[in-house]
């Protein structure tokens, strides 16, 4: 898989260095993820693809990989903007929808849109059978766990059977949207699974030992945490907390947790 990796020169709290995108080159080149909009990234899309993307595909609805859709519209006017549709959320250009099975043709030959929705709704990854290569926007990242924004239609369930999803097709390399490129995603995808059973097994213990309410509990597992990231701790505790609710294990009672077994 040859693709052209373009930063969008956006770093910051929450995006750590800033958003990776990449171009699939060809006679009509694809660009994923849209950056913020930022002149240093249309310049190097320019670089990159002189006559700029045919097809811009966008992995989901969050500032970060959406907003600068309108500023590379604007330069370039022909290009096809599509995503997986989040009603109420869509906005800034003319979306072309897609969804899960999409199939796009590419100067690297054929790539498929898998819906794997977790961090957000409407998530997206673009899957390069041919070389096993996987295009994983939020979806993974070497380093850190990934944000489930439980309040803005983060489901953690959804984003755990998304993970197995794209286990299943034992992908050799994952380019994220941001970190490294990772190298072996399947002993990513464990951790991240692990990670993920660990962070269950302290909530339950801290509600069990009596704590009841998201702050907390963030309080109690989240030790040294930059308070910058306090938003998306109380976030993840928020998204485990929904999923043993409908898992039957605790009840939200007002702005309190409690236990059920």
């Amino acid at each position: 898989m040859n693709a052209l990796t373009l930063h969008a020169a956006n770093p910051g709290p929450y995006t750590g260095a800033g958003n990776w995108t990449y171009v699939i080159p060809g006679d009509a080149p694809l660009l994923f993820d849209a950056g913020v909009g930022r002149p240093e990234h249309l310049d190097a899309i320019a670089a990159a693809v002189p006559g700029g993307p045919r097809r811009v595909v966008v992995s989901h609805a969050h500032p970060d990989h959406v907003s600068g859709a309108p500023a590379v519209a604007s330069r370039w006017p022909s290009a096809v903007f599509a995503k997986y549709p989040w009603p109420g959320e869509d906005a800034g250009v003319a979306w072309e929808p897609i969804g899960d099975g999409s199939r796009l043709a590419t100067g690297e030959g054929e790539i498929e849109v898998m819906h794997t929705p977790g961090h957000a709704p409407d998530h997206v990854v673009l899957w390069h059978a041919a070389s096993c290569t996987l295009f994983g926007a939020d979806l993974l990242q070497l380093g850190n766990t990934v944000a489930i924004p439980a309040s803005n239609g983060g489901d953690l369930t959804a984003y755990l059977r998304s993970l197995k999803r794209v286990q299943a097709l034992g992908p050799v390399r994952v380019l994220p949207a941001h970190g490294p490129t990772i190298e072996d995603p399947l002993a990513l995808i464990e951790h991240y699974l692990a990670h993920r059973h660990h962070r269950e097994v302290q909530i339950l213990s801290a509600l069990e030992g009596g704590l009841s309410t998201v702050d907390a509990i963030v309080e109690r597992i989240y030790t040294g945490l930059d308070p910058r990231l306090g938003p998306l701790a109380k976030e993840s505790v928020l998204a485990h907390l929904v999923k043993l609710e409908h898992e039957g294990l605790a009840r939200r009672e007002g702005p309190r947790w409690r236990l059920l077994t």
